[in-house]
């Protein structure tokens, strides 16, 4: 990071005041072990870690700083999912360590790293519950997240986590239905853990709600449709649907249901902004962090979104609460020109599951042949 770019944060430390929780959506070992992490934490405010297969197959696909621990797995003979399980575990082990400090002065709620559920589990709850018990032992951090993608099969999964006290991070949110789905899956799983008599002030969790995704599916339809009022609506059904989402977040966690929970101790269940990087260049690269403003959620950036942001944001206060009733218009608006939101972000999800498959996939492909190659040497 050069000297410039440290001089230059003025408006991530607007962002982190104005209640906006800064994590950085990428994890390597060379990260780790380059003190990139640290420095991050120290100049850019960021105070947690998300990872997703395809992070990791990004990382482990380049082999580099991975190398001793693939030869002692070579020699060892280990399944090629056991590799990757320690590799990967390895990571955010080390990662957790150098955010706990984080953690401890925010009382949990920051210095968080997340890891998810292998993707191939993600239409089945049982083995979806099973793995993230796993994780969360193998890591063995309090400051660990587990990623749950919240399909169907995944609310109950939700729930089930949740009430045994491990936190949860849920993936992979893009419809506001579905978004009120994890939240009640997450006050029925506080209720369990509550009944289980573990103490509700050490479970944190967040909703991962995808933005740019959105822009990217309706944008494509809007084009087609090709009239000047559909392409007036281009780069906005994204940002209406994050921004009721947070509507929603209000609503859910000032019922009679949740603030009993509180009142138990319990944490709010926190909006997390993810896919934040702009997908088309027309847009300003840091659209989907200055239009998401709001006390309480957390921006899960890329480094080119956290640089750019850190570089020319524009943070001017609150930039959600006010714009409900715009943001109804706006969806409606693209529902009126025969663009179905439900088909949209059923869509979207299944080609979330799919790409995150394939990045699995691809890991345990290059990790294969890094294994073969160490055993040969």
């Amino acid at each position: 990071m050069n000297n410039h770019m440290s001089n230059a944060v003025e408006p991530l430390t607007s962002l982190s005041g104005e209640g906006v929780s800064i994590w950085l959506d990428d994890l390597s070992r060379t990260r780790i072990e380059s003190g990139n992490l640290a420095e991050l934490i120290e100049t850019s405010h960021v105070v947690g870690v998300t990872t997703n297969p395809s992070i990791f197959q990004a990382a482990i696909g380049t082999g580099e700083g991975y190398e001793d621990q693939l030869a002692d797995l070579a020699v060892r003979g280990v399944t090629v999912d056991e590799a990757v399980r320690m590799m990967t575990t390895a990571d955010v082990r080390a990662a957790a360590d150098i955010l706990r400090p984080v953690y401890d002065t925010t009382g949990g709620r920051d210095g968080r790293v997340s890891i998810e559920v292998d993707p191939r589990l993600a239409h089945h709850t049982e083995a979806t519950v099973a793995e993230a018990k796993q994780l969360a032992w193998l890591v063995d951090r309090p400051n660990v997240m587990i990623k749950i993608p919240a399909t169907l099969a995944g609310l109950p999964a939700i729930t089930e986590v949740i009430g045994l006290g491990i936190s949860v991070n849920v993936t992979l949110i893009f419809s506001l239905d579905r978004y009120k789905a994890v939240m009640d899956a997450y006050l029925a799983g506080l209720e369990k853990a509550h009944e289980r008599g573990i103490d509700l002030a050490t479970i944190h969790s967040v909703a991962s709600f995808f933005v740019s995704r959105v822009d990217s599916e309706i944008d494509k339809r809007l084009t087609a449709v090709g009239t000047d009022a559909a392409l007036a609506l281009k780069g906005k059904a994204a940002l209406a649907n994050a921004r009721l989402a947070y509507e929603a977040y209000e609503r859910t966690f000032a019922t009679e249901r949740a603030t009993r929970l509180e009142a138990a101790g319990a944490n709010k269940q926190r909006p997390l902004w993810a896919s934040t990087g702009v997908k088309d260049p027309a847009y300003k690269d840091t659209l989907y962090v200055d239009e998401l403003v709001a006390p309480g959620t957390v921006n899960t950036m890329p480094q080119a979104t956290l640089d750019a942001t850190a570089d020319h944001g524009e943070i001017t206060g609150d930039t959600v609460t006010g714009g409900y009733e715009q943001a109804r218009a706006d969806l409606k608006a693209v529902d009126a020109l025969g663009i179905s939101y439900d088909e949209v972000v059923q869509q979207l999800e299944d080609e979330g599951v799919a790409k995150f498959e394939i990045a699995w996939n691809d890991l345990l492909a290059t990790v294969t042949a890094r294994l073969q190659g160490a055993e040969a040497k």
